[in-house]
């Protein structure tokens, strides 16, 4: 898997996901990665603190990337919808509902205590936003309506995240994404 520094990042950004950023310990970190101790510090001088900055920031580019993935290719906005929810749902079932979006969980976790955390997960946030008001303009909304549901969409997403993990039930994705649809054909026919 890569060299040291990308395997650090991969099991950092699997166990945030999993554990939250204070609930993951740097001697798990590199003891996953099978990386010596001494080569977190090599690659992150600033500690944990940058290492969880750079795993939002790589992290949240790579998810950012799944509206181009999974909705631009779609024959229609609905469609790109109504797959993107239920892809979201195959991974947490097959995952044991332990894979949502780590920049979710280390966002809820530090946003009022770590600056630094803070706006990272914040410019991810943002650029999630840009990129789904890029690819819904594209299927013909207006750049205000392709804003508002890309908000929709990853506010849907991200609560149905929590609240799946916590029921153990795909249910909310389901809704979530029958609420994003609906929206998405108010929008349409507006």
């Amino acid at each position: 898997m890569g060299n040291t520094k990308e395997r650090i990042l991969a099991v950092s950004a699997e166990l945030f996901r999993r554990n939250g950023y204070t609930g993951t310990g740097l001697k798990q970190i590199v003891s996953e990665a099978s990386a010596p101790f001494g080569s977190l510090y090599h690659f992150f001088p600033g500690g944990k603190e940058q290492l969880a900055e750079e795993v939002i920031r790589t992290s949240g580019m790579a998810y950012g990337k799944l509206f181009d993935l999974l909705i631009a290719p779609a024959p229609d906005l609905v469609t790109g919808l109504e797959q993107a929810f239920a892809a979201a749902a195959v991974t947490l079932r097959e995952t044991d509902y332990a894979d949502a979006c780590p920049i979710a969980t280390v966002a809820l976790e530090v946003a009022s205590t770590n600056e630094t955390l803070r706006r990272a997960t914040a410019d991810v946030f943002t650029a999630w936003i840009a990129t789904g008001t890029a690819v819904f303009g594209r299927f013909g909304l207006s750049e205000d309506a392709a804003r508002r549901l890309t908000i929709a969409v990853i506010t849907g997403l991200e609560g149905a995240f929590v609240l799946s993990r916590s029921l153990r039930d795909v249910e909310p994705l389901a809704v979530a994404g029958e609420a994003a649809v609906a929206t998405a054909r108010e929008l349409l026919a507006g």
